[in-house]
């Protein structure tokens, strides 16, 4: 259920389609302390996605979108409130504690890709492995199979300066994958993209969100990159303003 603190719209409850919530924020504030002044990012957000959800994420700059995905990636923890990952409360763990979950939960895809720029494709899908500490052998058969899933599987010993932007950007979706997350957390994916590309990477995503199951949640400011979304939320100043399932 989506519940909006300290806001003025009465909006109605929604609740997630898919059934039991994976990922749930509860009255979640995001303040950043800048010294004389400080910063609310976000303000009493509760929101929940159910497994399998595809959910776009949008606002102007400063609303709190990039604030609410970095914490529902562990990359920050809540200033205050609760947010429930997988039925486990992570919102007082430690830097390396998150880093664990994000390692066993969780595969980001970026606006800028990303990528090392001075080594293989092989080995660019590989390093999300090596921290997880991956026999060879295993790594190896994810590799192929992530890079398959792609449709780039004789691109694996090239370079990244010799792909064009959407496979760079299929590169770092094969990446994310490895190590099997449940969920895909999306910045901006298609924002380095042309348009043709833009949406190439999109019916992917969308067939990757479809046949796999993954929870995929993506950050846009692109209308039509978020209708390819089956719900979208919409952030202003660091308040749920609407949630809408499409």
């Amino acid at each position: 259920m989506v519940q909006l603190a300290r806001a003025e719209q009465n909006l109605p409850h929604t609740v997630p389609p898919s059934g039991e919530s994976l990922l749930s924020l509860e009255e979640v504030w995001k303040i950043y302390d800048l010294g004389e002044v400080q910063v609310e990012a976000l303000r009493g957000v509760s929101v929940d996605v159910a497994s399998g959800e595809f959910v776009a994420v949008m606002g102007a700059s400063g609303s709190g979108k990039s604030t609410l995905l970095n914490l529902l990636g562990c990359l920050d923890r809540p200033t205050r409130g609760r947010y429930r990952l997988d039925g486990i409360d992570v919102s007082t763990f430690s830097a390396s504690q998150r880093a664990d979950i994000r390692n066993q939960k969780i595969g980001f895809i970026f606006q800028s890709f990303n990528l090392l720029p001075r080594t293989s494709i092989w080995e660019n899908v590989e390093a999300p492995m090596l921290y997880a500490g991956v026999a060879r052998q295993e790594r190896s058969r994810r590799i192929e199979e992530a890079l398959e899933v792609v449709g780039i599987p004789e691109k694996a010993q090239v370079m990244p300066n010799q792909l064009s932007g959407g496979q760079q950007q299929r590169v770092a979706v094969a990446r994310a994958l490895v190590n099997r997350p449940a969920i895909l957390l999306a910045d901006e994916p298609t924002g380095n993209l042309d348009s043709a590309t833009s949406e190439e990477i999109m019916r992917f995503l969308v067939d990757l969100n479809r046949d796999k199951g993954i929870t995929l949640i993506m950050v846009t400011h692109e209308a039509s990159v978020a209708a390819h979304a089956r719900r979208t939320i919409q952030l202003r100043d660091g308040l749920i303003v609407s949630d809408r399932i499409h």
